[in-house]
């Protein structure tokens, strides 16, 4: 083999041929990443196969020069076949129906962490392409500057189109939303269902009337050269006056009022400043029956802190657990009203995950604040209970618990009559507005066919099934599913005795 090599290479060599890829764009079989096809990539190529390189999905397109999935020597024959002339198959290219968001890493570093120490630098722009209320920033001869690394915990692991975490160098108003540093690069990989379950949940949260919703914006991505398909530009949840508006506490805070607010806990199962209470005090080697909160803001808690909100949570947990189902006492310490539209639209969307992964609550200094769910932010693991109800998955409450994650809290609360007469009511309003005016069929209609073009794209670099089939799928549950719900809280309230 090595021989055979050498002889190419010397050809290759004695031509002197190269191949330019388009501005923006590299191409096929630039695998050292200098934008031309050259010499040069031939020996990194050689390189990666003598090192035993593995492919990824989501970076080995230049080096995958025929598109089998896997860095081998017939890459090496097409690279030196394509320098010679031969044609190769095209890049998957963006569709040009929506504005174009380019990020280049420094030195064309794959983005292969999600730690915070693993941030890399980048420089960025958004190219608009001329399309109506929207407004480009930079541009390839002035990017901006920005770090960037990977996020996600499920789908990080299980994905090859990954998110990201971006943290710009300045506040700009990305895609028309408030001007800001801090966003996400959501890939929505695990969602099937025409990419409208975070779309439509996060929409409900707002006709709903929770206090914050993410903002997010379709857009499509061109990372150190190579497309990378359609994602969403979503605002992090954040302590900040346009997201997240409490009070902003210090790290390491002691003084008694201010360790009384502001808070942002997420309710899930990571690492780093975790608050831990056994939920029903039964089995504790149970790890399901541990409530971890993570504290978002403030990040590092001095003891003052961390025995504050523990104790605060663990009154909390107390109260929801009282056997007295006309007891109030868990009123005192969780905002009744956010609770029953954040529970709202976790049913309407069928998340079994709602009240277990992603869980955001928030709460205002002073001893008298409340707990407030939300903001919402993961819906991907909506109408994905058919495997474990078949058919009738949508017919059921998403606190019964049928799968490996467990609910926390909303099982127990929702035994209380008085929470039950305020979905009731709730429901009742928001149902007989039509969900606010939403007209759910126009919306998911008018965003599938948005976005349509730019999913086209996408299939093409990470194949998937029809948006139409997808999108008359989710119809099919989401309809199916407040149907039912109507079915349920559309009656009085039975009789507890």
């Amino acid at each position: 083999m090595r021989k055979h090599l050498l002889t190419s290479l010397l050809i290759i060599f004695l031509t002197g041929l190269t191949m330019n890829g388009q501005a923006g764009l590299r191409p096929r079989g630039d695998v050292n990443r200098d934008w031309t096809v050259n010499v040069s990539d031939i020996n990194a190529l050689i390189d990666s196969i003598f090192h035993d390189a593995k492919y990824h999905a989501l970076y080995s397109y230049d080096a995958d020069v025929n598109g089998d999935q896997d860095i081998n020597i017939s890459d090496l024959n097409a690279i030196i076949g394509a320098i010679l002339g031969d044609s190769l198959p095209p890049m998957p290219t963006f569709s040009g129906t929506l504005p174009v968001l380019y990020i280049n890493t420094e030195g064309h570093r794959n983005i292969d962490s999600k730690e915070k120490e693993n941030y890399l630098q980048a420089q960025w722009w958004l190219d608009a392409m001329d399309i109506e209320g929207y407004e480009s920033i930079g541009s390839p001869e002035q990017p901006l500057g920005m770090v960037i690394k990977g996020r996600g915990n499920y789908t990080w692991e299980n994905f090859a189109k990954r998110s990201f975490r971006i943290k710009l160098d300045t506040k700009q108003p990305l895609m028309g939303m408030k001007s800001n540093r801090h966003f996400c690069l959501m890939a929505h990989a695990d969602d099937h269902l025409a990419k409208l379950k975070n779309t439509v949940g996060f929409e409900l949260s707002r006709r709903i009337g929770l206090a914050y919703t993410p903002a997010q914006k379709p857009v499509e991505v061109v990372l150190n050269g190579q497309y990378i398909g359609l994602y969403f530009i979503t605002e992090k949840i954040r302590v900040e006056k346009n997201r997240v508006n409490i009070e902003e506490q210090a790290d390491m805070e002691t003084d008694p009022y201010r360790i009384t607010g502001g808070w942002l806990l997420e309710l899930n199962d990571f690492d780093g400043e975790v608050i831990m209470i056994q939920e029903h005090y039964m089995d504790p080697w149970d790890w399901d029956d541990m409530l971890c909160f993570l504290a978002v803001s403030p990040e590092a808690l001095s003891r003052q802190q961390k025995n504050y909100i523990e104790n605060f949570l663990t009154q909390a947990n107390i109260a929801i657990q009282s056997d007295d189902l006309n007891s109030t006492e868990w009123e005192k310490y969780i905002d009744l009203d956010a609770l029953v539209k954040y529970y709202i639209v976790g049913e309407i969307m069928d998340d079994f995950e709602h009240f277990a992964g992603s869980c955001f609550m928030h709460k205002h200094r002073g001893d008298s604040t409340k707990l407030i769910f939300g903001p919402v932010w993961d819906f991907g693991n909506s109408f994905t209970r058919e495997a474990h109800y078949g058919p009738d998955s949508v017919g059921h409450f998403i606190y019964e618990p049928i799968t490996f994650i467990h609910p926390h809290w909303i099982g127990e609360i929702a035994k209380f009559p008085h929470f039950q007469q305020a979905v009731r009511d709730c429901w009742k309003q928001f149902y007989g507005s039509g969900f606010k005016g939403m007209e759910l069929d126009q919306f998911i209609d008018n965003f599938v066919n948005y976005i349509k073009p730019a999913n086209k794209t996408d299939v093409a670099r990470w194949p998937d099934y029809s948006i139409d089939y997808q999108k008359q799928e989710f119809k099919r549950m989401i309809h199916a599913k407040i149907d039912w719900l109507q079915s349920q809280w559309g009656t009085t309230i039975p009789d507890q005795n």
